[in-house]
């Protein structure tokens, strides 16, 4: 497995982790951009399987998600696509403070799959 992003040693828990800037500079976006720019970033990854498990778990969670599990999530989605992978497929354990994350623990459940279901990309909303 690639080697996960080095976190400054002063984040311990994920109230430090969304406490500290965003990486790309994102601190003060507006909750419903925040919404719209993850479901993108859920769908356009890089790795097809990786684009098929996130932009599911999108549709999904992302409309009842509260803004502090947005930016979690947010979060998340800046760690390399493999680093990502290896998590949510379970082949790795994630070091704190992702172990303890609820948004990682809900793509571990959504990931297994354990209903069996068919899935695929899901639409795009067009507004008219």
């Amino acid at each position: 497995m690639p080697e996960p992003p080095k976190l400054d040693p002063s984040i311990r828990s994920m109230d430090d982790l969304i406490a500290s800037p965003h990486p790309e500079g994102r601190d003060n976006e507006d909750t419903e951009i925040l919404r719209k720019r993850l479901v993108y970033e859920s769908r356009k990854r890089g790795i097809l399987e990786m684009d098929l498990i996130l932009s599911t778990f999108a549709k999904d969670r992302l409309p009842t998600m509260s803004d502090r599990e947005l930016r979690e999530y947010d979060r998340f989605l800046t760690l390399p696509d493999w680093t990502i992978f290896y998590y949510v497929t379970g082949k790795a354990e994630a070091p704190e403070p992702w172990r303890s994350s609820s948004v990682l623990s809900e793509l571990l459940h959504h990931s297994a799959n354990e209903g069996k279901s068919v899935r695929r990309m899901p639409d795009l909303e067009v507004k008219q």
